[in-house]
This record gives C-alpha cells, structure tokens and sequence, in this order.
C-alpha cells in the first residue's frame, strides 16, 4: 500500500471551523450511526445530500479487507529477486509500444509537468500491468471499512469524503467501482484524494476516470509526480560501477556527497553521463558493496513517496531508466545474505546494543539498515549496509 497523504482541502478547514469533526462518530460502533455521520461530513463540505445517500447505499464492511490491513504483506525479497521478477522483458516491450501508442499524451505530460514518459510508464507496469490487474475490491466499501475500522479512521475517513466527492463529479459509480483492498483505483492506483486533487481529463469526455481512461491516468500521475517534487529535466538514479576502497559507511540514503565528490572517489557512471556532478547524491547498494550499485538523486525523493519500500522504489527508478536507453544493471556477486530466522537473530543482537530497528520482524528494512552499516563500521568491517552470516557471527 502506498502512503496515505493528507491534503490541504477544504472540507478539513470547514469541519475545524464548525466543530463539525468532533461532533460526529470517528470510527467503530454502529456501521449505519458512522455513515450517517459521513453523510453530515460530506454536506456540510457542499455535497448535496442525494449524492451522499447514493455514495453511502449499500455500503458494507468488508471482512476481506480487514483481514488484508491486518496482514499486508512485506518485501522479503532482495532487490536482485524482486527487480528480475518485475522489470521483465515483457513488460518492457509492452511499455514501449504503449509510449508509442500515446505518444501525444507522454509529450504533454512532459511539457506540461516536467515528468518522462519512462518514470510514469514504469509505474503503470508496476502497479497494474498497464490496467490488466486493477483490484477486486469495492472501491467504496473497502473505505468505509478501514475509515469504520478504528486502526487509522484519520487516515481512511478523509479518502472516504473524496470517494464521495468522485460520485458528485459523475467520476466514479459506487456500487460497482472496483480496486485496491487499502482504496487505490485505477491504471497507476491512486487514492481518492489525490485523484480529486490532481486529476485530469486527459481524453477530454469531461470526466477523470483513471481506471479505464489511460490518458487520464497518465496526466494525472503525471501531475501526481509533480507533486511530489520531481524537478524537470534531472535524473533520478543511475548506475556505477564502484572501486573497493570506498568509504563505505558514507553509503546509504540520506548521505551528505555530491555526485561529483562521489566521482572523484572512483565511482564511475556505465553511461559516462558526468553532467549532474553538483547535484546531491547518495551510494545506494541495495545488496552490498559486491552487488548491483547506483547513485539517487534528489528525484528519487519521489519514488519513496509513492511507496515506502526500499526494494520496490529502487526496482521503479531503475525500471524507468530502461525505459530512456540504460543497459540491464550489472548483478555482480553479492555475499550471501541472511535467511528470516537469522535476520530474527540480528535485529535481537541489534537491539540489545541500543538500535532501533523497529520490529522484530526478519526484514531488512532502514532501521536495520542503518543499525547494520554503524555495527559493520564499529567492527572493521566495510559498511555497505548488507547484512551477512559473518556480520552476525562477529556480533
């Protein structure tokens, strides 16, 4: 599930002026006493009561969803596994043909926003397979049971009231509007708030309908992408190739280097290309200093917006450089890895000396990373954040 945003709108200015929030049941209890309190919500915001009532008919919990909320799941692939698996040849081609097909639309979406047909073709194939695999959940009812559901109401109710809002603007049909189980809809799986906030009529029928309209989608992802602080004209990851006497431990997201001073430690570009030497940039080495290696730039910003997995946005950035002309990474040889259960015993010895890595959870994620790559660096060492059999042994 992507992140849920709040937006600025102005129903939550409305609801913190009247009171109106406080006065209605957030979550839990009574499924007809909440939805009449959402009915209240989305009024009080403009909605004409009819439309709210025709939103809201019908709506039900949804037990399936629930049960998905409770279990999502997580990324226990490495990037080699995930990356190999997704960004296929297949997919590949059926992206460019899909440039080609609408190549007025990419043309826009960068003149208009800044964004390249590849950063916006790789999420379409990732998110959806291009439309083909879109969610089996009602859009509605998958709503109103995470907004019900009193684990997150702050975050679901308002994407409930923006459902709402697509069923005003003739958008969205409530009873029969399929996606996500968490509430994404349409070709690049964007949530309602963010579809009221940046959606565009691409194919110009005078409605937004991301999920069967691909114009649609791709202007307003492209908008979306905008957003979300993508800067036109400059990249977002490439690959290099790496020398053994780095300083590892200045590897990893959030690193304080420029590209260029990443140069002159003997990172080379494949492509040669040295034009955004001044730009901030970081050494990620998603499985050790002896796999695959690239540098972020600050447009790879956007893609841990769009989801919080380092494999999944690491995998999207490369997937959409593919797509303008760059060579299938170099897999080198990365040292083994942890299994779960091994993992499991590194996040304990990781915790024991004073790190946060979160939950106890066998997954390597940024805590761990990081707690990871300070241990590799207090032992001797190289810090490439990739936790092995001998990281673990030496703890």
């Amino acid at each position: 599930m992507k992140k849920v945003r709040r937006l600025a709108l102005p129903l939550a200015l409305l609801l913190a002026s009247t009171g109106l929030a406080q006065a209605q049941q957030q979550c839990g209890g009574d499924l007809a006493t909440f939805l009449d309190g959402v009915k209240a919500e989305a009024v009080a915001a403009g909605t004409p009561a009819d439309v709210a009532d025709k939103a809201l008919a019908g709506a039900a919990i949804d037990q399936k969803v629930l049960s998905r909320d409770r279990s999502q799941g997580v990324f226990r692939q490495t990037f080699l596994e995930f990356s190999g698996r997704t960004v296929s040849q297949a997919r590949l081609d059926i992206g460019r043909q899909k440039i080609k097909e609408y190549a007025e639309v990419f043309a826009r979406a960068e003149q208009e926003f800044g964004v390249p047909a590849g950063v916006i073709t790789a999420f379409w194939a990732m998110e959806t397979d291009f439309g083909a695999v879109q969610g089996d959940f009602n859009t509605r009812n998958a709503l109103v049971t995470l907004a019900h559901d009193c684990r997150r109401p702050e975050l679901f109710r308002p994407q409930l009231l923006a459902l709402i809002k697509m069923v005003e603007h003739g958008d969205l049909e409530p009873a029969s509007n399929t996606g996500a189980w968490a509430g994404e809809i349409g070709q690049v799986q964007m949530l309602p708030e963010d579809i009221i906030a940046f959606g565009i009529d691409g194919d110009g029928d005078g409605h937004v309908n991301v999920k069967q309209s691909s114009p649609d989608a791709i202007l307003t992802a492209a908008k979306f992408i905008q957003h979300l602080g993508f800067k036109r004209g400059e990249p977002w990851i490439q690959e290099v190739t790496i020398p053994d006497n780095l300083p590892f431990e200045k590897s990893g997201l959030g690193g304080t280097l420029t590209a260029g001073e990443w140069f002159s430690l003997g990172v080379q570009p494949r492509d040669g290309n040295t034009a955004f030497s001044s730009l901030p940039a970081a050494l990620v080495l998603p499985q050790g200093r002896k796999g695959p290696a690239f540098i972020t730039y600050p447009n790879f910003n956007i893609y841990l917006e769009w989801n919080q997995s380092f494999i999944y946005t690491t995998s999207a950035a490369y997937f959409a450089t593919r797509f303008g002309g760059a060579p299938v990474y170099q897999k080198g040889n990365p040292e083994q890895g942890l299994d779960v259960d091994q993992m499991k015993a590194l996040q304990t010895k990781l915790q024991g000396l004073g790190h946060d890595v979160g939950k106890i959870d066998g997954i390597l994620g940024g805590g761990t990373r990081v707690a990871v790559q300070k241990e590799q660096q207090r032992i001797g060492l190289p810090a490439d954040g990739w936790p092995t059999p001998a990281l673990l042994s030496a703890l």
